[in-house]
């Protein structure tokens, strides 16, 4: 398979060009100058137009000449997304709007004292519902895969005075007490269930109509730490406005066998793949994921 190598494409020096752009040009100016990126986009990476013009093709059954329009449009929207997520974490005062959709049900998670899970997805844009979680007055911890998390992290921190809580994935599972630790705090934490590296847990499942593979990382943690989980996603309209969408939250035990665990999380990734479809049925130009996703899986 074309495996995903845990690097968001781009990088440090992508987010020093945006915040560049952002700072002398603003974002109206910004959004522009993506029509033209886009376009070069188109040409620069084969395999990546290859990929996303399957995914409309085949997956959501689009017609050719709609599909190869909606892979420029795509881009486009991607490149408005890295600039609204920049302009965010790097404080520029732009005037972003919000529409909230089960806001009540983190803020629950905060009042009782229980803390959560969010298991989000590369659609859309998560990272803007960092104004909606500041509003929720709790410590917040993301989990990320990202091989360029302290370079990016650290240059975002001489820009801005916010406070991000970043746990990385590691392979020799440190992470794990770092997750534990954030729960035992009642936190709030934050992580992708749509991405997996070579030699993690993955689970098989259908979605859009073909068989793909998900992490059994994220929803085995709901289990192992007993809290409550919820399924978000922070997506792009019109202008600058985003809708956040938060379902209610659930709780799932960890049962004694190894059988009745691989059931649950089986539950656990059939109820977030509903959520993940209904999303980009309403949102088909967000689907962010630029390598194979239905590629067979290979050791």
């Amino acid at each position: 398979m074309t495996d995903w190598k845990g690097k968001t494409r781009g990088g440090l020096a992508g987010y020093k060009i945006f915040v560049t752009v952002l700072k002398y040009l603003g974002l109206s100016f910004a959004y522009f100058i993506l029509y033209f990126v886009a376009f070069y986009f188109l040409f620069a990476s084969r395999q990546s137009f290859v990929n996303t013009y399957r995914f409309y093709r085949f997956r959501l059954g689009f017609g050719s000449v709609r599909s190869v329009l909606c892979v420029y449009r795509n881009y486009y929207t991607f490149g408005q997304v890295l600039l609204d997520k920049t302009a965010l974490l790097a404080g520029f005062e732009n005037k972003f709007t919000f529409t909230f959709d089960g806001e009540d049900h983190l803020r629950n998670m905060v009042e009782s004292g229980t803390g959560g899970l969010l298991v989000s997805a590369h659609v859309g844009n998560f990272e803007m519902a960092g104004n909606m979680l500041e509003r929720l007055d709790t410590q917040v911890s993301i989990i990320m895969v990202d091989a360029e998390h302290e370079k990016i992290r650290d240059y975002l921190s001489t820009l801005t005075r916010k406070s991000f809580n970043i746990i990385a994935i590691r392979e020799d599972n440190s992470h794990i007490r770092e997750i534990g630790r954030a729960f035992e705090e009642k936190q709030i934490v934050c992580i992708h269930g749509d991405r997996f590296v070579k030699g993690s847990k993955i689970i098989p499942a259908s979605f859009l109509g073909e068989r793909a593979f998900f992490p059994g990382g994220p929803f085995y943690l709901a289990m192992k730490f007993n809290v409550p989980l919820s399924f978000v996603f922070a997506m792009k309209e019109p202008g600058k406005h985003y809708h956040f969408y938060a379902s209610p939250p659930k709780i799932f035990s960890l049962p004694g066998s190894q059988q009745k665990r691989d059931l649950v999380i089986t539950q656990i990734l059939k109820e977030y793949i509903c959520q993940l479809e209904t999303m980009i049925g309403r949102y088909p130009l967000q689907w962010f994921n630029y390598y194979n996703f239905w590629a067979p899986y290979e050791q």
